[in-house]
């Protein structure tokens, strides 16, 4: 909110001058972190280098935002980056190789085709054309290559999948899978995984003996200073002034000033807090410093209503005490959960391997039928009881098979598919026709994915941790 209005009040001119300066700076300015020679290699794909400018370029043409990046570090986003890159690399040594091309010409037809960039004569537009390259900040050779990239890839595609049909007997098999009604019986597993509150405190005490490390919560020591319009101009007002006054204090925090000189300065009075923890009842400036810890030990917030100005002054990580009930309850629930996880896991080992069966069902439910419930599943797409991969689970085992399902709300469900019924009365030869394309791109789906293991054992791909570790601490 007050950044907004803080944005607003600077001009046109600044915005533009930060784009063009500032973005490219962002990641041009890596190319002296790296060194030359072999440690510039990020990835070899057979003898083939991909290089961290290489990288760097493709992030930059993903246009994520260095601030995403370093937010997400730790989620492996540098890694997931580098894997789509890795991908790309290699479709692109497969087109190479198999000799698949594009010409201009077509290139030229397929951008003039395309609807965005027709007028109302039903003519290509070049004023359409350039207006959309300039709504993306994009240029034309750029656009044009993207494109080509694209529909070089497509081309690859058809040319490993392209062709392929159903035969009528898969189209009709497809149809029955999908169309088929499943009679399945259930029982719902909460009341057999035990209380969610009741521990004894040998239970509760054994886990906290054996789980320390993973328990222990940071806690913090810091000071804040709310900046408002009134303690930094002695006006209400969020005015230009107010808004400079904020850009000063910024500016001296990346120049390296401290919270106490900041608040000499300016004559400010900062608040201390001590010993805060997650753990802890908190108030918002509490939770919005806890989760900014890992950023800046120094840092100033929007919080919409007022500017935050704080300092984490020391960090220690340490076993909350044990009488404080939201960690009791913490760990209770933690308990509760390895059980259930337990429970559930020796169910899907006896299930997999073919030692479960109804007099296994009958030991759960202690023979108490009230206990099970029935329904008929109409679709594959019915998921008004369990969610929409249970149910495309259930469809794909055979009758009178156990498996586990779980509903929206991850609740558990032991399942025994009774039956299924196809009512083939229903099966015209224009309904089951409409199948076709579903048959055919499950045979695709197919085709593609050993297609995929076939990349996978013709190119070795070697990963550079160093300078990979290097461009992560880069961002970081």
């Amino acid at each position: 909110m007050l950044n907004s209005i803080r944005n607003f009040s600077k001009t046109i001119y600044a915005k533009i001058l930060l784009f063009i300066v500032v973005i490219p700076f962002v990641f041009w300015g890596m190319g002296g972190v790296f060194n030359s020679g072999n440690t510039n290699s990020l990835v070899k794909i057979n003898e083939e280098n991909v290089s961290t400018q290489d990288f760097i370029k493709h992030i930059t043409e993903q246009k994520f935002n260095q601030e995403v990046i370093r937010e997400n570090i730790d989620n492996n986003i540098v890694e997931e980056l580098l894997s789509e890159l890795i991908s790309k690399k290699i479709l692109e040594m497969q087109i190479e190789e198999l000799n698949i091309d594009i010409s201009e010409k077509n290139l030229v037809n397929i951008i003039k085709k395309n609807p965005n960039f027709i007028d109302d004569n039903n003519n290509f537009s070049r004023l359409k054309y350039e207006k959309f390259l300039l709504s993306n900040n994009i240029d034309a050779p750029t656009f044009e290559r993207r494109l080509k990239d694209r529909e070089l890839q497509k081309n690859l595609f058809s040319y490993i999948s392209g062709g392929v049909y159903s035969p009528s007997f898969l189209t009709k098999k497809t149809y029955e899978d999908e169309t088929k009604k499943i009679e399945v019986k259930y029982v719902d597993l909460k009341e057999f995984y035990g209380s969610e509150t009741e521990f004894t405190k040998e239970e509760i005490n054994q886990y906290i003996e054996n789980n320390k490390e993973n328990l222990e919560q940071n806690y913090l020591n810091y000071s804040y200073v709310k900046l408002i319009p009134d303690i930094l101009t002695g006006t209400n007002q969020f005015n230009q002034v107010f808004f400079d006054k904020i850009d000063e204090i910024e500016n001296k925090i990346l120049t390296g000033s401290k919270l106490d000189q900041i608040i000499g300065e300016y004559d400010l009075k900062k608040i201390d807090k001590k010993n805060i923890s997650k753990i802890d009842k908190l108030s918002k400036i509490d939770e919005k410093i806890l989760d900014n810890m890992e950023k800046n030990p120094i840092d100033i917030i929007d919080m919409n209503e007022f500017y935050l100005l704080y300092e984490i002054n020391s960090k220690i990580k340490k076993l909350p005490n044990v009488n404080n009930d939201k960690f009791i309850q913490n760990i209770k629930n933690k308990i509760y959960q390895e059980k259930k996880y337990s429970y559930n896991l020796n169910l899907i080992k006896k299930i997999s391997s073919n030692n479960f069966n109804d007099n296994d069902f009958n030991q759960i439910i202690n023979s108490d039928q009230s206990k099970v419930k029935k329904i008929i599943l109409n679709s594959s797409k019915d998921n008004k009881t369990f969610n929409i991969d249970s149910v495309k689970l259930i469809y794909s085992i055979p009758v009178k098979n156990f498996t586990l399902a779980s509903d929206e709300k991850n609740n558990v469900y032991l399942i025994k598919v009774m039956g299924e019924i196809v009512d083939k009365s229903l099966a015209t030869n224009e309904k089951i026709q409409n199948y076709k394309n579903l048959s055919t791109n499950n045979i695709n789906q197919e085709v593609l994915t050993s297609y995929d293991f076939y990349l996978n054992q013709k190119y070795n791909i070697k990963i550079n941790e160093q300078t990979l570790e290097r461009v992560k601490n880069y961002f970081r």
